[in-house]
Formats: structure tokens, sequence, C-alpha cells
């Protein structure tokens, strides 16, 4: 139910590397949301032709999609804590990350031939 998904200008870091930065990841995201980690997806582009502010310059945009609410201190936390491990991971600058933050209703949210709502 939960995901996020890592898209960057950057090249992909060795396999080692990107299977610990998805799991990081899997794990964090599974705490701020406070549920199973058994239903995180997590998945990464690298070297997607992309721009911000007009050059191309290391960028990266990071979508997290859930089924409920996610608003206000949880993004927050969220958007520090995950603009700081991909910061780490793949050294893309925070001030050069976007964070798509997606509410999804149960009813919109398909899994294992049926859906959460």
């Amino acid at each position: 139910m939960p995901l996020i998904k890592v898209q960057t200008s950057v090249p992909a870091p060795d396999k080692t590397q990107v299977e610990a930065m998805l799991k990081d990841l899997s794990a964090s995201l599974s705490d701020h949301l406070g549920k199973s980690e058994s239903y995180v997806m997590t998945a990464f582009d690298a070297d997607v032709p992309m721009t911000f502010g007009g050059t191309t310059d290391p960028v990266c945009y990071i979508e997290i999609k859930s089924v409920g609410t996610m608003g206000g201190s949880k993004t927050k936390a969220m958007s520090q804590d995950f603009c700081a491990k991909v910061e780490s991971a793949l050294g893309v600058p925070q001030n050069r990350t976007y964070i798509e933050f997606a509410d999804a209703a149960g009813a919109m949210w398909g899994w294992n031939g049926s859906t959460f709502g």
C-alpha cells in the first residue's frame, strides 16, 4: 500500500548500494506511516533526463503514495528524512529534490486481485 519511488538524473550506484538504499527507504516509510513493511513497495530509476532550475545538475524526484492521510507533521518529517537519505546515497543536494506526497482512497489502490477499500 505505501510506495516510495525515486527518480534521479544521476547514474545508478552499484546494485548492492541501490538495494541497501531501497531497504532503508522501505523501513523508514513503514516507520513514518505506522504501517507494516510487508506492504511497502520501493522503486528506483536512474539516469532519467531531468532538469531543475533550468540546469541538468544532479536532481531527484520522489513520489510517496499511501492509502490514508499523510499531511502535516508526517510529511514534514518524511521530507527531511528522505531528502537526507537520498543525498547521502546518491549525492543529490536536498535543494534539488522534490517530493510529491499523495493520499490514495482505498478503492483506488489495488492489490492481490482486490482493493484496499
